[in-house]
């Protein structure tokens, strides 16, 4: 019994199978399909020997510390040319206040003024 195949429904597959290709093609096609199947086991079995070796190549040289591991090189930028701009004045003394008598500013800004109407 193969998976939850049963033997009439194998049968049936068979008499199907043998009314569709007929008795000169279906040798044919069971060839093609072992050596299809055939080809994914080696290739099956190539890819899991692959990945053993990887895993026990990363088991012998240890887990990788990221302390240890040099960080890449700077990379320098090339500098600025100058502009032909002048020089910004510079801002090294704060404005002088203003000469005379200081007058506050006595207008609100709450509440808006309202006219008669």
């Amino acid at each position: 019994m193969i998976g939850s195949l049963g033997m009439p429904e194998l049968l049936f597959i068979m008499v199907l199978a043998l009314l569709i290709f007929g008795p000169r093609k279906l040798p044919e096609i069971g060839k093609t399909m072992g050596k299809a199947m055939g080809e994914f086991r080696r290739a099956t079995r190539e890819l899991k020997r692959t990945l053993d070796t990887e895993i026990s190549a990363e088991e012998v040289s240890g887990p990788v510390n990221p302390a240890q591991v040099d960080p890449a090189p700077a990379v320098e930028t090339p500098p600025i040319p100058p502009t032909t701009s002048p020089p910004a004045p510079p801002a090294t003394q704060a404005p002088a206040p203003p000469e005379g008598p200081v007058v506050a500013d006595t207008t609100s800004t709450a509440e808006p003024s309202r006219e008669p109407e």
